[in-house]
């Protein structure tokens, strides 16, 4: 796949923590959180990140942030406040950005969390949350940075009077609108959505994921958005990875992953979706056993021990990354051969 057009290419990207244990407090094992991670995002697309609560998504989000340090790996940005003079943009790998560059890479990378009850500074009016940003990066002071604010709170529905008030004042779904000013503040290239829809209401899902889609358009944004519900990642994603045990697992457009799945652990999630067609049957796929621990994944594949199709090459050997055509990739020594049912969502 070429990388021509790619805002953001993660390779390799492992963060692990550190188990341990005595008076000494040795390390005694490591918490593979995210595990050799490879992620492509094209510019101005929405990919969607999907996976089992623990799989290792915000982790990952978090590390190419550098809001975590990676153990190791390679994330290579194209940023747009590095570039010199004459240049469009500057490549540069976040993983060992300096401190000073890293902090103007903040301005090209931004994150909206997934609790607006907890993200937000309840001692700060929201005219002085919105506009931190502003004041850290020295972009405007006074009444210019009063005249931004009110811009970026007219951007996601709210009103200019609302700066005045503290965020206890707000609905739930009025704060993460207030969180994805706060993102919008430097005018960023690249936002992290870390589920930030799971916490509100369904009714105001559906009003934040639009407002989500239209900033998109407005300030040519580019998302990679974690979620676990796929019937939100369908909705507003271009290309969907799926991640199990802090591995990308498969990889593809939306269209593609949703009509013709390739791993099983893909088939048992959309499986898991409830359709809103009381006529329409759906054979749930029931997982066994837990998800194994990321100190000690299985051997070979780490999905064997709860998959149906499982034969014994999985428990072996690892399998490798194959690219299946039309940039449709996916990590499963059966892939080839498996014939797994597509889901319909609504």
């Amino acid at each position: 796949m070429s990388s021509d057009n790619f805002l953001l290419d993660v390779k390799e990207l492992r963060k692990y923590f550190p188990v341990r244990k005595g008076i000494l407090r040795r390390v005694v094992a490591q918490v593979k959180a995210v595990d050799n991670v490879d992620l492509a995002i094209k510019e101005g697309e929405t990919l969607g990140l999907v996976g089992e609560s623990g799989s290792g998504k915000t982790t990952a989000g978090r590390a190419i942030l550098r809001l975590i340090e990676p153990t190791s790996g390679k994330m290579m940005f194209r940023s747009k406040a590095l570039a010199g003079t004459g240049k469009d943009y500057e490549e540069i790998d976040i993983a060992s950005a300096t401190r000073r560059k890293l902090k103007l890479l903040r301005r090209d990378m931004q994150i909206i969390f997934q609790d607006p009850y907890s993200s937000l500074n309840p001692r700060m009016t929201v005219g002085s949350i919105v506009g931190e940003p502003l004041l850290v990066h020295k972009i405007a002071r006074g009444k210019e940075r009063e005249s931004r604010v009110r811009e970026l709170l007219a951007s996601v529905g709210l009103k200019p009077d609302h700066m005045k008030r503290y965020p206890h004042e707000f609905s739930g779904g009025q704060r993460q609108r207030i969180g994805v000013a706060r993102a919008l503040a430097l005018d960023p290239q690249l936002i992290i959505a870390d589920e930030p829809v799971s916490a509100l209401d369904v009714s105001i899902q559906a009003q934040v994921l639009n407002m989500l889609e239209d900033l998109q358009q407005e300030f040519g944004l580019t998302y990679l958005f974690i979620a676990h519900d796929l019937s939100v990642v369908k909705h507003i994603s271009d290309r969907v990875a799926v991640m199990y045990l802090g591995r990308i697992v498969e990889l593809c457009a939306t269209e593609k992953l949703f009509n013709h799945p390739k791993h099983p652990y893909t088939e048992a999630l959309m499986s898991a979706v409830p359709v809103p067609d009381p006529d329409y049957e759906v054979e749930r796929i029931l997982l066994e056993g837990d998800v194994p621990s990321p100190v000690n994944p299985p051997s070979g594949c780490h999905f064997h021990p709860r998959c149906q199709y499982a034969k014994e090459i999985c428990k072996k050997e690892a399998p490798e990354k194959r690219d299946l055509g039309g940039e449709h990739f996916c990590v499963c020594h059966l892939a080839d051969t498996l014939s797994l049912a597509p889901v319909r969502l609504q």
